[in-house]
């Protein structure tokens, strides 16, 4: 799908409300789910699951990409291969969605949260070394918005420290941090292909890999715990209970729609990327003004994933969803940080002040961003936002 076709088809539907998000079939998901249903089999590890690791595995190289039900799933695979257990602590953001820490709680582990950078939003990789401790064992890095984290810091103390890094990619599929792509820099990176992500699948996701030696453990946990992938492969006449496990494989159906998407990913993400840079023109006065702040530019780098404001305040936040749902524009906040929520309070302890994390979890708004997006219905939001501050943009 060429650029200037997604922007067309974008352009056609400029009036009526503005979703948030919204999921879209781009190119061949229902003929390639009508094959899997011909092919006679629509249960895990069939050839469009096979087909979507190859892509994975040529488009982030990995030493293997293994498609799960859903980025949880394959969170929770990355924490049962790095061997954590009760009283280990794992060190990631508390500026996060819940699976990131109840994978590794659901192991024993002890999530141990750190404060975020105001630019980025991503972890504090300067508050990393102070929150690690003698049981800590994993940093789980968190890349927000599909903008990277600082991973030379994390990687080079994580080395040096004797610790497991587990990349929370996400967001961030096609995203990349100096040329690599991310979640191929950690020991394991996990993706996501849920509806409210760029490439998607309605739920899926994926472990990649990087680490050769956790990549046959990989299969068998994902197998229920056992050796079914080596038996298909010929490899042993039978197959038996070799692990702990669980059903971590997506159906046939869902591979094969996301084959189709992957079949155009990097035009999505182009697009996207298109759609981010329109919101930060237009509301660069805004910024300069004072009245918002946005995110930095992120070139090519980034897969325009989310594009965000920050508000003076709570209360600022609130009347500006409300303005914009009066003229029916759903924007929405984000996370509850974990660190408050009643299970981080439970599992979880905190490494420091949480002082930017708080800050920015109150104040933080999502514009919407999906692929169908009009460049005029980006205009409409943006004058909108304008409008609330007494500006005409």
């Amino acid at each position: 799908m060429a650029n200037r076709d997604l922007a067309s088809r974008a352009e056609a539907a400029t009036a009526g409300p503005i979703p948030f998000g919204k999921p879209a079939v781009v190119g061949r998901e229902l003929e390639y789910i009508a094959e899997a249903i011909r092919n006679g089999t629509i249960a895990g590890g069939g050839p469009f699951m096979k087909r979507c690791e190859a892509w994975l595995e040529q488009a982030l190289p990995s030493h293997r990409a293994l498609l799960a039900h859903s980025c949880t799933a394959a969170l929770e695979m990355a924490a049962i291969l790095t061997g954590v257990g009760p009283g280990d602590e794992v060190v990631m953001p508390s500026f996060t969605f819940s699976a990131t820490a109840t994978a590794f709680v659901l192991r024993g582990a002890t999530p141990v949260f750190v404060d975020i950078r105001p630019d980025t939003l991503n972890i504090d990789e300067t508050l990393i070394e102070q929150a690690v401790g003698e049981r800590t064992r994993v940093v789980v890095p968190v890349h927000y918005a599909g903008l990277a984290c600082e991973m030379d810091s994390i990687m080079e103390l994580a080395g040096r420290l004797g610790l497991l890094v587990v990349e929370d990619a996400a967001q961030a599929h096609l995203s990349h941090y100096k040329g690599r792509p991310l979640g191929t820099i950690g020991q394991l990176g996990c993706l996501s292909f849920h509806e409210t992500k760029n490439i998607i699948s309605g739920e899926g996701g994926a472990l990649l890999v990087n680490d050769p030696r956790f990549a046959d453990r990989a299969e068998v946990i994902r197998e229920k715990g056992t050796d079914r992938s080596r038996f298909f492969r010929g490899q042993v006449d039978k197959y038996t209970w070799q692990d702990i496990g669980s059903s971590y494989c997506p159906g046939e159906i869902i591979s094969a729609f996301l084959y189709a998407q992957f079949e155009h990913a990097e035009a999505v993400c182009a697009r996207r990327r298109a759609l981010y840079d329109l919101y930060r023109e237009g509301l660069r006065p805004l910024a300069e003004a004072g009245d918002v702040s946005i995110p930095a530019a992120t070139g090519a780098e980034a897969n325009g994933h989310i594009f965000w404001l920050l508000l003076e305040d709570e209360a600022t936040r609130a009347a500006l969803i409300r303005h914009l749902n009066g003229q029916r524009i759903n924007a929405v906040f984000h996370y509850v940080p974990l660190h408050s929520a009643p299970a981080g309070v439970k599992y979880g302890r905190v490494a420091g002040p949480m002082a930017v994390t708080d800050s920015i979890s109150s104040r933080l708004l999502r514009l919407p961003m999906y692929l169908e997006l009009a460049d005029a219905e980006v205009a409409r939001v943006v004058a909108e936002v304008g409008r609330f501050f007494g500006r005409n943009l």
